[in-house]
């Protein structure tokens, strides 16, 4: 691959949003996040970076983001850099193709538009299976772990004590669904 197929590539995927500084650099901005492609000094790698969000909002979720590139971002991995999570790709030049290119370039755009939300699900099922696990070691059925949740959300443990009936009702109706899809699956072991 070389520049100027990168150059035709970016120009055919954006049309004219691609700002290129040929031959080691381009980047295509879209309201507030940013895709950046670079060259190595010598050319023989390139990088694509694509902004996913600040670094203060992943803080709590790096441990899911860090098994996410082990099992589940493909060519592509989460990494901090000025503040800011990214998902980069890295390859080298010589072996690079367009197919390559347009694939991990996909795959960027893919964790932009999921942004934490996948991570934070996996955090949030923990908790739930948590939930289900103390609450099957005390012999409770769902029904009572249910009841539970309802009472922290009307004494404000959970929840916001300013949430009006509607949003309360949602909030604990997602809390069925989860503790409905989870409840078989967690046994006596956790």
């Amino acid at each position: 691959m070389t520049p100027e197929t990168i150059t035709e590539l970016l120009t055919e995927l954006f049309d004219t949003a691609v700002e290129a500084s040929p031959p080691d650099r381009w980047q295509i901005v879209d309201g507030d996040s940013r895709l950046l492609i670079l060259l190595s000094e010598d050319q023989s790698w390139l990088r694509v970076l694509m902004s996913i969000a600040p670094a203060q909002d992943a803080q709590s979720l790096l441990a899911q983001l860090l098994e996410a590139n082990f099992d589940e971002t493909q060519e592509a991995r989460y990494a901090l850099y000025q503040n800011v999570l990214w998902g980069v790709f890295q390859h080298a030049m010589d072996t690079l193709t367009a197919a390559s290119l347009k694939q991990a370039i996909a795959r960027l755009i893919h964790m932009r538009q999921n942004g934490l939300s996948e991570a934070f699900q996996k955090v949030a099922e923990s908790q739930i299976r948590q939930i289900i696990y103390a609450s099957k070691m005390q012999g409770q059925s769902i029904e009572t772990t249910m009841r539970t949740l309802e009472r922290f959300y009307q004494e404000g443990v959970m929840g916001e004590l300013s949430q009006d009936e509607e949003q309360r009702e949602r909030v604990l109706g997602a809390w069925r669904y989860q503790l409905e899809r989870l409840w078989d699956e967690v046994g006596d072991e956790g």
